[in-house]
Parts: C-alpha cells; structure tokens; sequence
C-alpha cells in the first residue's frame, strides 16, 4: 500500500487534507516509512514548514505526536547518529519496546526482569512531550531491546520507529511473543529475520522467563540481525525477498535422542552452539534431516558434496558457505549422536542386567 502511494503520487491529497482532518498525520507518519514517500514529503516546502510550526507551538498531544514521528522519519540526522555516536554511557541493560495494549504482561516481565538485578527502561506512563527524543535517548543508553510482539505492536508507529532505530543502533534484539496466534508480518517480519523468540503464549510464564534469561545472557552475535529493513515494497514482496524462514518460537531441547528433534529444536540447537549461518540455512530441517546430511558429508564425494551445499547457502542465505561453520555442525552432530548411543548402550546394559538377575531367581524358585 505504500509502495503504490508513492507511485501513483496520492501523497499530495493527503498533505492537502492535513489542515481539514487532523487524523491524516497520523496517515502521513505511517507513510513516511517508506523512502519514496519520504522523498515527496521533504519537497513539499509548504508542508515542511507547517510541520515544524505545528512541532513548536501545537498544544494538541494527537497532533504533536504523528507530527514528531513524521520529522523524525524524515530527518537524516539520527541516521549518521546511530552509526557513528558510540560515547553515550550505557545506563540500561535492557529497553522494553512494547504496545500499551499488552501493558499488564509487560509489567510482569518488567518486574520479574528487575528481581533479577537487570537495569530495565520501560515508559509505563505514556511520555509526554516530544516522544521520538525520549525514545532514542533510551534506547542510546542501553544494550538490548525486548520486542513484546503483538498485532498491537506491529500496528503502531511508535513501536515501529523505537524497533528500527534500536536495529539501527546495532543493539541486542530479544523478540519475544505475546500474543496467541500472531505471527510476525510486515515491518515487523522483516526486522527480527530468522531470530528465535520466547513463547509466552505457549509456556508457563515462570518457564516463558527462564527462558528469557538464558537468552538474555546469550553472547551477542555479529550476524544476530540477518536482514537489513528496506522501506520499499516493504510489505508487498516479502514471500519473493526474503531467503530466510519465519522466525520460531525459543524452547529447550527436551530429548537428549537427535532423531527425536522437531524444527524448532533444531534451531535451539544450532543457535546455541554459535551455527548462525547453518541454522539459516537448516531452517526447516528436523533430528532427522540433521543425521541424513551428516551422513551425506561423511560418504558422498566432498568436492560434489560442498558444490550443492555452496549453491543452497547461496540461495536460501545469500550468503558463502562458512567451511569453518561446517566443520563445526559435522563435529557437533556426531557428538551428539555418540553421546545418544553412549546412553541408549547404558540403558540396554542396564535392563539386560535386570532380565539376568530376574532369570537368577526364577532359576533359584524352580530349583
């Protein structure tokens, strides 16, 4: 829908709406995500300058605020500042970017965050004033962002521009899901990539935070944010440009038996062995799959064998096969599969020692 307002050159009406129908800035601020739409805004003189004015001396909070975010989208200056300012003092572990909807969730997790002696910036009381400054001022002082994903979240501006500019930042990104049956889709889809989330719809909430912590303690990785956001057909091609999966739901591995694994486990797996690149490129495989391909390393010729696998990472990942990633996926998947083995060996010992002693007595009865 962006992408074909910006075509067809509709932004004009809205900008001569403006002064008859307040609600179009909000209109105009959800548009002006986009970078062509950002670009006929900037050279409309006219509107410029209203929109400052309005910004300095309007009192009416629903019309300051859409005004600050329309700014804000279209000022250069926070792009060049979230690359290169480095000198802000971190004050926050943790920033919690979430829609007031789910507010009483929120709460707990906020709660729950601080008993454990983390540094949380949360904004419980709606700021006041010009929001896209307090924001970015959060969010330049701490280390990791928690996405609270809803359908509410995704729908709002607010919510949009603290998540692009914390990915600008370069921080931490630890989504996670609150709502039931929402998947991430649009902006949001294209911001957390391939990222793994905690599920709060399907855990217990005590083990949903157990979970939290551990990810929270995750080293950062360099290719955590796997998929830069572009404004441009942002929504209408995602299915046709994005190379990786929907994102899955973060859960602990709960059978020690690989061929057991579901997707999902697979993924924890790869993920908390530091295999990035390979849980991109794995993203729908089970145990199963896992053994397979393994198997297909270790047998088939090499040379053929890296070929196929170099053109798949090309094609799902955009990216060159790491041999260093590899090396370490065969290693680990052969752990793995020993330390099953060592187990399933302990058990048949265990229950054969069981039939002899009962076979014993049974002899001794008879006799």
């Amino acid at each position: 829908m962006q992408q074909s307002t910006a075509d067809t050159n509709k932004v004009s009406l809205l900008i001569e709406m403006c002064d008859q129908y307040p609600i179009v800035f909000d209109i105009l601020w959800a548009l002006s995500f986009n970078h062509d739409i950002q670009q006929q805004l900037r050279s409309n003189r006219q509107l410029m300058l209203n929109l400052t004015h309005l910004k300095q001396e309007h009192n009416n909070e629903h019309i300051r605020k859409p005004v600050n975010g329309i700014l804000w989208n279209l000022e250069s200056i926070h792009d060049d500042h979230a690359i290169s300012e480095t000198n802000h003092k971190i004050m926050f572990d943790i920033m919690v970017s979430y829609s007031h909807k789910d507010k009483v969730l929120c709460k707990q997790i906020y709660d729950e965050l601080i008993k454990h002696g983390y540094r949380v910036w949360i904004d419980f009381d709606q700021m006041h004033g010009n929001v896209m400054d307090a924001m970015a001022q959060a969010i330049e002082h701490s280390n990791t962002i928690l996405i609270c994903m809803s359908e509410q979240y995704r729908r709002s501006n607010y919510c949009r521009a603290e998540a692009y500019y914390a990915f600008q930042r370069q921080l931490k990104i630890v989504p996670v899901l609150l709502e039931h049956h929402y998947k991430p889709d649009g902006w949001l889809l294209f911001l957390i990539g391939q990222l793994l989330y905690v599920d709060f719809t399907k855990n217990e909430f005590s083990r949903a935070m157990e979970i939290l912590f551990k990810e929270l303690e995750a080293p950062v990785l360099q290719e955590q944010n796997v998929l830069p956001i572009e404004y441009t057909n942002c929504t209408n091609n995602i299915a046709a440009s994005l190379p990786i999966p929907l994102p899955m739901p973060l859960t602990p591995i709960v059978s020690d038996d690989i061929l057991e694994w579901t997707e999902t486990e697979v993924q924890n797996w790869l993920i908390q062995h530091n295999l990035v690149q390979m849980s991109r490129l794995l993203f729908d495989y089970n145990g199963l799959s896992l053994i397979y391909l393994n198997k297909y390393l270790a047998n088939v010729n090499s040379e053929l064998i890296l070929k196929l696998l170099q053109e798949d990472s090309l094609r799902r990942t955009n990216q060159n096969l790491s041999l260093v990633e590899l090396a370490r996926f065969q290693t680990l998947v052969d752990e793995q599969q020993r330390l099953f083995e060592l187990k399933s060996l302990k058990k048949r010992t265990k229950k054969n020692s069981h039939r002899r002693r009962w076979a014993c007595l049974n002899l001794c009865r008879t006799m």
